[in-house]
């Protein structure tokens, strides 16, 4: 009985074989019917919120700049740009504060873009590759993201207090370069990267020594990313606040300065003290307004030169 039972439970068994080797595409094909559907409600869904947190963004930048537009209405005009400034609102000038920006920036940017670059040739080109390196990358990346007050102490301990600068254009000057210092580095260092390796052999074949192809060839290539990276960390500078406050820049300046050793204000630190003011004096607060769109379309124009320049100068292999 058993050796005549087993053919037939031998033929059910093969035949439930087949049937699972015929199902099985099915079963693979409504499996990934389904994991797409989720993917695309997963996505849809993704969507929908980035677009909602975008949309909450551009509101909120739209509400503010109408106030500051508004508010700035009267009060932004050739006087405005021309004068000096002054206790009472309505005879407040910035031209003290521009120049003073002005000059502040003149520090900046030369100290800045030569230690920023001399710093990613170094790293980039000529440091051997160790964990040393290494360490000094990491420590500059995290610079990067330090937060500008603590820069501002910095500042006051080293060029405010040990130098003996005090609250002058110098100290300013420097406590800002050494905010906007890591950021240029990065951006330098990523721009030389970016440079094809053959570039470089091609010019070490042709007899050129490392400087010379490091200035002849690395250098002109990278000179978009790092004069865009350079831009938009100027940019910055220019409006921070918070370490011009640590050093005690004063608010009201009715002199000119005329040399990096006088005492001087800048921008955005009018913009807040008149900010601070504006519980005392209303008007306070549309001088500020006024303020802000000279600072704002600063911004935008170096911003709008940066982008000029990469798309210009930028060069595809």
């Amino acid at each position: 009985m058993f050796t005549q039972r087993q053919p037939s439970i031998r033929k059910k068994a093969s035949i439930g074989k087949l049937d699972l080797i015929e199902a099985a595409p099915k079963l693979n094909i409504e499996i990934n019917r389904n994991r797409i559907a989720r993917r695309l409600i997963l996505n849809n869904s993704m969507r929908i919120v980035f677009l909602i947190a975008t949309s909450l963004g551009i509101v909120i930048l739209a509400i503010l700049l109408y106030r500051i537009i508004t508010d700035s209405i009267g009060w932004l005009n050739l006087d405005f740009l021309r004068g000096n400034l002054s206790i009472f609102p309505e005879r407040a000038g910035i031209k003290g504060v521009i120049i003073g920006s002005v000059w502040l920036m003149l520090i900046v940017i030369p100290v800045t873009l030569v230690l920023g670059v001399s710093t990613a040739i170094y790293l980039e080109e000529y440091a051997a590759e160790s964990r040393f390196q290494t360490l000094i990358k990491v420590n500059i990346s995290n610079l990067a993201s330090v937060p500008s007050v603590i820069f501002g102490l910095l500042g006051l301990a080293v060029f405010g207090r040990m130098l003996n600068l005090g609250s002058s254009i110098l100290s300013g000057g420097l406590t800002l370069s050494l905010l906007v210092l890591p950021i240029i580095v990065v951006a330098s260092q990523e721009a030389i990267k970016a440079v094809p390796g053959f570039l470089r052999e091609a010019s070490y074949a042709m007899g050129a020594d490392k400087w010379m192809t490091v200035r002849k060839v690395v250098l002109p290539v990278a000179l978009p990313g790092i004069l865009t990276g350079s831009i938009l960390a100027m940019s910055r500078a220019i409006g921070e606040t918070a370490p011009l406050v640590v050093l005690g820049i004063p608010t009201l300046i009715l002199r000119i300065p005329n040399s990096v050793m006088d005492d001087f204000t800048a921008l955005p630190i009018q913009i807040y003290y008149w900010t601070l003011d504006t519980v005392l004096t209303r008007e306070y607060a549309n001088l500020a307004a006024a303020t802000i769109v000279v600072l704002l379309a600063i911004l935008f124009g170096m911003n709008a030169i940066a982008i000029i320049i990469r798309n210009k100068f930028e060069t595809k292999f």
